[in-house]
């Protein structure tokens, strides 16, 4: 057949008698013209591309969109292209319905498509690289194709062409559109004035495309690159090659940055505070607050919601219109068509509509648009939810800084509740952002759909809608049950923690001692009561999701059945399918509306909180350390917030901040000189109105010591406090001289900072960061200073044991110090800040003499005197008054005397007399104490706790095991191929873990419960054929029994879906739980018989991990995930299955979709998981920031630091916020690419269905099941993704499973071993080899030595001769590799560990306490009777203060023993092992780290009440040995020595002699 344009069966095709314009086919070929023009212009411009660049600034320049009425365009683009999509179409069915092709039906709107389409490539190329004048070429093509398509409808006004016919309506729109183009192009001409005009417009880019830092792009891109998320692609792929990391992601743009929020919403807070100013009664509204600041863009989501669920309704609408469609052509193919006479080739929409092919095209675009309005909306309220968290972070932060300390510490405000604030109520009000255009959305929905089935089915669909809603409460009070399942559960985990943390720190004596056993099942117990709460847990969590699984099916059922038997006609398959599509969309927001609910009921809650918190007390405002107390009621009314006015963009942010928040300082004149600080009638109170402090009067002189001594609780810190303004000031001032303006230099007293004071507190308070971030604490970094001050608090030798020296990381994240070397760090602090006045509360407390000493001398005298600054010293240490220029003495709240010494010694005899006996005491003490160095004992627990870290670094990397697996090449390939692959292993693992039969009943359940599904429809799909097929022929009895049996058969199998729902639901829980209890159960045995070295080797943060975070996950979150993953898996599978099964040709139009989903899912996962972890470690610093300025907040206000920390939350918020803002862009990334190849999956069904399908009811039931797995593809990727991250925790839990336990069982029966063993204590060690690992060198080489029973034997040599390693032996705590000990004439290799061990006794050096009663501590095998307790606690004099205790022995011990002193700890662990009746005892170290009246006790205890049993002392000061009838003298792991004391003291040049010389 020959083409023609015009078409060959009408001889009048080429007729212009009537006019050239009458011609219908001219018409449609002047159409042409216009397109072919731009293809013809724009084409070269494209394709030779402009390589110079016209902005010379350096920006994204393919991001900066700056022409007017850009959205617009764009927008009207696509609907031009939709609009070209129905011409083409109606042109095409037209065309068949005539005898011959007419090109000219159909070919002029394919040009037009190719040309529009042309249009925005080149538009978007020119606007990306700035040529205006080039649009001009796009100018003409919109008027020229508005002229043509204007005389193509004049001209079907002419010949009366009725509006019912569909071209006249396209063309009508056309001419609309190229009319509106055209517009929008004048408008870029008025406003860029590139032509026509004299000067054309200059244009910058926006600030943050400036910024190369700024690599989120979303707000910045095109429409069609914000829909489908294009600009990611670069990091997506990228992530692929390296890992993406913080610099990757960059910085947020300004828009949501989170002071740019914070600015919002205080400004609409404190509208709202004005508001209800006059009203006492009433509370500032948060949510109005919220909704003025943020109502906008949630408006805009809920809009692109409501779209995208209107759109929704198309996917039955048009499975109904195709299957009906498919029915009546197979069912009338014997009407033979009328062919039209091209004269009337006018086709009506309905008729247009009746087409199958163009129904299955109208499906395709509306499931895309659909899901693009979808995900827009999601990201719209994602980035809403990110902002408000941001702005709500900051203003909590600020409301922290400005919080009256007596608010936090009278307990109205706990640090926990701010704790709360930051972590879980902000994100409440995050998730109830994201959650809250469902709220909206979903009754419409669900109103819409429920008309849409009355219309299908009638009266019966009532019956399946009423079933869902009647169940949809059920779901709720499944939910709410879940809540609280899932908070007793965290309860039960949260003791479990803390019992394992205490078996972790007392690990060494839990061995020692035997007691591994006891501990770990009191660790079970609660373990067994979590999971007992974990079960509930799981069985609601199945009942949620067989609720959602079986509630449609149910629904279903209850329609058909009820719909057979009530109406007469037979149920069409377009009915049945339109109507199952229906359900399904109709359960979603019944399943999530009670999610919906419940998040909004949790968001009222936490507003409140926040409401409370908002509201609560202030500190006054400050402005009185700059002089007079009037300015203060001025600068209250101001507020510190920052107005928007104020932004310069110019300035960095940070100026402004700074420049804001602190109110200007009126200068005074100058006044006396002398005096820095004078407070007059003072009276100040913590918040009680109860004076603590009342009439004070002192004053503070400049540049000279002033010390305040008096009795604990005096008020002496309180004073500090209230100078500072920490306490509410009854009555009274405190007045603040200017600095001293007398000096000649003008810029040294500007260099100070005058109204900032380094102010050292009592308890040390330490920041997460280096020891000398710590130290300069945001001050520039001067190298002399830093030194002289870190020497001054001897903090060199502390800083030379740290593994990076000054630049480790101290804190809670870091390493922990002990409390002298906090305070240490705390006073260098103070002493290193350049201010004018310096506080110092107690800085001797925790410190020993020598330190004190070297500190008074160096940091105090020298180093703060010679700078002339102002130093106020609360101090018990009396010895140091009289280097002191001032003296303020207090009693009871109240200024006792002021005065320098002398004052007080003439005018106070008998203050100061009573001064002198406490001076003489102080000094006995310090006599005893010159022995006691605790220092070099810091020192020593510290080097313990670093170095066997170092040999290990463990601490750079928890994910080193990880590796281990692979081969040591590091190249790029073994790495990529790693980042891409599953951990199938581990899941194997995991899955097996849970004990083989559960896993074949999941796996078993699973495959039928969904085979069983898939019976449902197809039965269904058979059942409605039939009953077409049969329609004619049949009488009624023959009907009425093959309804019966339908829907019996329909009934069966539906009951049976619910079952298997039910059952599939909970074997996937118990399979869960038991696979998560055997982890937990293994985990713990194999910790809790590690070797020692394993634990002196890792960090015991990192060990807890394993138990709080990783068992979270395997409790709580890799079950659902493992479910939905299966469930969305398997029903794509059916899906696909099925759909081949109706139209086999389906197979070959899946393998390009299959390759495309292989890859977005390969490259999205490895993105994922980065961004994730990313998210993860940004979220820790944010909340440990909130924590630590909470803890911290007088020290900050002290030092004038509220700025600074303000920046560094505003950082630290917007690194999370970035992170936070890519993972959800990623994921709607993933989403809108597996949302398009589901429409593309509907789309290949719709055609091979329609072209080879075998009846309607399979027609349908494929479309019905393409549909589905548009929902679940997206599903399937992301719980991949989600289990490839939990698998992790799975991994580092087996990492330790595989570690090597100690040999606990010995060559002997525990029977064979004498119950009495060992009676004697006679100890032989004959030739005894020792090292930690047997990689390691040896620690003890060949040592003999031979102790008689009962003898005291002391052992003594320097750090790291061997001495403990000795005692370790005799606890096989070591590996013996050579030689053996004999105790009573059993070799100790041969006996089991457990018998060894609870057979002998030991005092550690560092008394340890485990939570507990007192007589738990003591016995907790509970063998004992009260009366040997109570007899252990007189031996170590405990037993009067035992007996003063509430509950006696049954009285409790807190956590670490933490309610007792040290020295009372120590003989609490002496009274355990004299509980214990051992004839062996081991002290190791015991009396290093007690005072001289505890090492006393100790040493009469061991003289008298163990005369009788064989005492080995480890020492660590030599007199302690001196009485001992044996020493050894190690060195290196060798014996030097060996001999009674006296002997080796008459040896002059001996080395035990020169240690008592040293120690004396």
């Amino acid at each position: 057949m020959r083409l023609a344009f015009c078409g060959n069966d009408n001889a009048s095709a080429y007729n212009i008698s009537a006019g050239v314009l009458r011609n219908v086919c001219f018409v449609d070929a002047l159409n042409l013209v216009p397109h072919v023009f731009l293809l013809f212009i724009t084409f070269p411009i494209l394709f030779i591309g402009w390589g110079s660049q016209s902005s010379k600034v350096q920006i994204h320049h393919n991001t900066w969109l700056h022409f007017p009425g850009h959205n617009l365009r764009w927008i009207l683009t696509f609907t031009l292209l939709f609009v070209h999509v129905c011409e083409i179409a109606e042109g095409i069915v037209s065309d068949t319905q005539m005898k011959s092709r007419h090109l000219h039906l159909f070919l002029p709107a394919i040009m037009g498509f190719v040309a529009a389409t042309v249009s925005i490539v080149y538009y978007h190329n020119i606007e990306t690289s700035n040529f205006p004048k080039l649009l001009l070429a796009l100018f003409l093509y919109w008027i020229m194709a508005f002229v043509t398509k204007t005389i193509k409808l004049v001209r079907y006004c002419q010949d009366g062409v009725p509006f019912s016919q569909l071209r006249f309506c396209i063309t009508g729109i056309m001419v609309i559109l190229y009319g509106l183009l055209m517009a929008v192009e004048i408008n870029v001409i008025r406003v860029r004035r590139y032509v026509f005009f004299m000067n054309p417009q200059k244009v910058k880019p926006p600030e943050d495309l400036q910024d190369l830092g700024v690599r989120f792009l979303q707000p910045f891109v095109n429409l069609l690159s914000k829909a489908t998320y294009w600009w990611m692609n670069t990091l997506i792929i990228s992530a692929h090659k390296k890992p993406v990391d913080l610099k990757a992601i960059g910085k947020l743009p300004i828009a949501m940055r989170a002071l740019t929020n914070y600015v919002c919403l205080k400004e609409a807070y404190e509208e709202q505070k004005k508001k209800v100013a006059d009203q006492p009664n009433r509370s500032p509204s948060i949510w109005l607050a919220m909704y003025s600041a943020f109502g906008r863009p949630i408006l805009l989501s809920s809009t692109f919601r409501y779209l995208a669920d209107l759109l929704g309704f198309a996917g039955p609408l048009c499975i109904s219109g195709i299957v009906q469609g498919f029915q009546n052509t197979t069912n009338n193919t014997n009407i033979t068509e009328k062919v039209k006479d091209s004269s009337n080739s006018y086709l009506s929409s309905e008729e247009f509509l009746r087409n199958v092919y163009v129904l299955a095209v109208l499906l395709f675009l509306a499931l895309i648009l659909q899901r693009t309005f979808l995900q827009a909306s999601y990201y719209v309220t994602t980035e809403t939810g990110i902002n408000l968290r941001g702005a709500l972070l900051a203003m909590i932060y600020n409301k922290i800084l400005r919080l009256s300390t007596s608010n936090l510490s009278m307990g109205e405000m706990t640090l926990g509740q701010i704790n709360n604030l930051v972590a879980i109520e902000t994100n409440q009000l995050m998730w109830f952002l994201f959650l809250c255009p469902n709220l909206w959305a979903m009754p419409v929905q669900i109103i819409m759909g429920v008309i849409l089935l009355y219309n299908l089915l009638g009266v019966s669909a009532l019956v399946g809608a009423a079933v869902i809603v009647l169940l949809a409460p059920i779901q709720y009070f499944i939910a709410t049950k879940l809540a609280e399942a899932q908070k007793s559960t965290l309860d039960y985990s949260t003791e479990r923690l803390k019992k394992t943390n205490e078996i972790l720190k007392g690990i060494k004596l839990l061995k020692l001692y035997a007691w591994e056993h006891i501990f770990c099942t009191s660790v079970e117990e609660t373990r067994m009561k979590e999971l007992t709460s974990l079960k509930t847990f799981a069985l609601h969590t199945s009942l949620s999701i067989f609720m959602n699984a079986a509630i449609p099916i149910a629904a279903v059922l209850a329609t058909f059945v009820t719909y057979a038997y009530t109406t007469d006609k037979p149920l069409q398959p377009a009915q049945a399918f339109a109507s199952l599509s229906l359900f399904h969309i109709l359960v979603t927001p019944l399943f999530l509306l009670s999610t919906v609910v419940r998040f909004a009921v949790k968001a009222i809650v936490s507003v409140q909180k926040l409401n409370e918190f908002l509201l609560s007390d202030e500190i006054g405002d400050d402005s009185w350390r700059g002089g007079d107390s009037s300015v203060a009621y001025e600068s209250c009314k101001k507020h510190t917030g920052l107005h928007t006015k104020a932004i310069n963009r110019r300035q960095p942010l940070r100026y402004q901040l700074e420049s804001y928040e602190q109110p200007r300082k009126p200068t005074r004149p100058v006044e006396i000189d002398d005096i820095a600080i004078k407070v007059t009638n003072g009276y100040f109170s913590w918040g009680s109105g109860l004076a603590t402090l009342s009439n004070i009067n002192i004053r503070i002189p400049t540049g000279q010591m002033t010390m305040i001594v008096g009795q604990v609780g005096c008020g002496k810190s309180s004073l500090l406090l209230a100078i500072l303004g920490e306490m509410q000031t009854l009555e009274g001032k405190v007045h603040w001289s200017n600095v001293n303006e007398t000096e000649p230099s003008f810029e040294a007293s500007r260099s100070r900072n005058r109204y900032s004071v380094a102010y050292a507190a009592q308890k040390p308070w330490l920041l997460n960061a280096t020891v000398e971030e710590n130290i300069i604490f945001g001050s520039p970094f001067n190298k002399q200073r830093y030194k002289a001050v870190t020497d001054a608090c001897s903090l060199q030798p502390d800083i030379d044991l740290l593994p990076f020296g000054d630049q480790t990381e101290i804190g809670e994240r870091g390493i922990n110090l002990s409390g002298g070397q906090r305070q240490r760090i705390c006073v260098a602090r103070a002493l290193y800040q350049n201010t004018n006045i310096v506080f110092l509360d107690d800085p001797f407390s925790a410190l020993d003499i020598h330190l004190s000493d070297h500190l008074m001398q160096e940091g105090i005298l020298k180093f703060l005197q010679e700078d002339k600054r102002t130093l106020v010293l609360v101090t018990h240490k009396l010895q140091y008054l009289p280097h002191a220029d001032w003296i303020i003495a207090m009693k009871d709240g109240m200024v006792l005397r002021e005065g320098t010494l002398k004052d007080i010694q003439n005018k106070d005899v008998e203050l100061y007399e009573h001064w002198k006996t406490l001076m003489n005491r102080q000094d006995q003490e310090l006599e005893k104490d010159m022995e006691a160095d605790q220092t070099t004992l810091e020192r020593k627990t510290l080097r313990r706790a670093m170095y066997p870290r170092e040999s290990k670094s463990q601490l750079e990397d928890e994910d080193e095991e990880e590796e281990e697996e692979e081969d040591e090449d590091d190249n790029m390939s073994t790495v990529l191929r790693l980042r891409t692959k599953m951990p199938w292993k581990t899941c194997w693992r995991y899955l097996t873990s849970g004990g083989f039969f559960l896993l074949f009943l999941m796996i078993f359940s699973k495959l039928l419960k969904h085979s069983v599904i898939v019976a449902i429809d197809y039965w269904l799909a058979t059942w409605t054929s039939m009953d077409n097929v049969n329609d004619v022929r049949s009488t009624d009895d023959v009907k009425s029994t093959n309804k019966t049996y339908h829907v019996a058969v329909f009934s069966i199998l539906s009951g049976a879906g619910i079952v298997l729902c039910l059952i599939t639901s909970l074997t996937v829980e118990w399979m869960g739980l038991t696979a998560a209890k055997n982890l937990h159960h293994n985990l713990l045995n194999k910790i809790i018989l590690g070797p020692i070295r394993f634990f002196d080797m890792t960090p015991l943060g990192l060990i807890l991990n394993r138990f709080s975070a990783d068992t979270n996950i395997i409790d709580q979150h890799i079950p659902p995930t493992l479910e939905s993953l299966t469930r969305s898996t398997l029903l794509c599978l059916s899906a696909i299955g099925m759909i081949s099964y109706a139209t086999p040709w389906f197979l070959v139009a899946l393998v390009p979709l299959g390759i495309a989903f292989y890859f977005i899912q390969k490259y999205f996962r490895v993105a994922s998981k980065d961004l994730q972890e990313l998210d993860d470690s940004t979220q820790l610093p944010l909340l440990c920031h909130f924590s630590e300025t909470a803890e911290g907040l007088t020290t900050i206000r002290a030092f004038r630091h509220e700025a600074r920390f303000k920046q560094r939350m505003l950082e630290l918020t917007d690194t999370n916020n970035i992170a936070y803002l890519f993972l959800s862009a990623a994921n709607r990334w993933l989403e809108v690419r597996t949302d398009y190849l589901g429409a593309c999956i509907v789309l290949t069904a719709a055609v091979t269905s329609i072209t080879e399908g075998p009846h309607s009811g399979f027609v349908g039931l494929g479309l019905l099941y393409a549909l589905t797995i548009t929902n679940y593809l997206n599903w399937v990727v992301r719980n991949l993704a989600d289990l490839e991250v939990q698998m992790g925790a799975v991994k580092k839990v087996h990492s330790f499973l595989n570690m090597e336990s100690e040999n606990y069982d010995g060559y002997l029966d525990p029977s064979q071993v004498p119950k009495d063993w060992p009676q004697e204590g006679e100890i032989k060690i004959e030739n005894l080899c020792v090292r930690y690992e047997n990689n390691l060198k040896p620690v003890l080489k060949h040592v003999k030595a031979y102790i008689k029973p009962g003898q005291k034997v002391g052992i003594c040599g320097r750090t790291g001769s061997g001495k403990s390693s000795l005692s370790l032996a005799f606890f096989r705590m070591v590996d013996i590799f050579d030689g053996r000990i004999v105790i009573d004439g059993i070799d100790i290799s041969k006996l089991p560990l457990h018998t060894l061990r609870s057979r002998l006794s030991i005092i550690l050096q560092d008394p340890i306490l485990f939570s507990g009663s007192i007589r738990f501590n003591l016995d907790p095998e509970c063998k004992c009777t009260d009366d040997r307790l109570w007899e252990a606690l007189e031996i170590a004099q405990l037993k009067n203060m035992v007996k003063s205790l509430p509950g006696g022995l049954d009285a409790m011990v807190t956590e670490g023993g933490e309610n007792f002193s040290v020295g009372q700890r120590q003989l609490f662990c002496l009274a355990r092992a004299f509980v214990r009746k051992s004839s062996i005892l081991i002290m190791d170290e015991a009396t290093a780290s007690i005072d001289m009246a505890t090492e006393n006790i100790l040493q009469k205890v061991v003289m008298t009440a163990f005369a009788d049993r064989t005492v080995v002392t480890i020492a660590h000061r030599v007199h302690t040995i001196l009485t001992a009838d044996l020493v050894i003298v190690m060195k290196r792991g060798n014996i030097l020595e060996y001999d009674t004391p006296e002997n080796l003291l008459s040896q002059e040049d001996g080395i035990f002699a020169s240690f008592v010389r040293a120690d004396m």
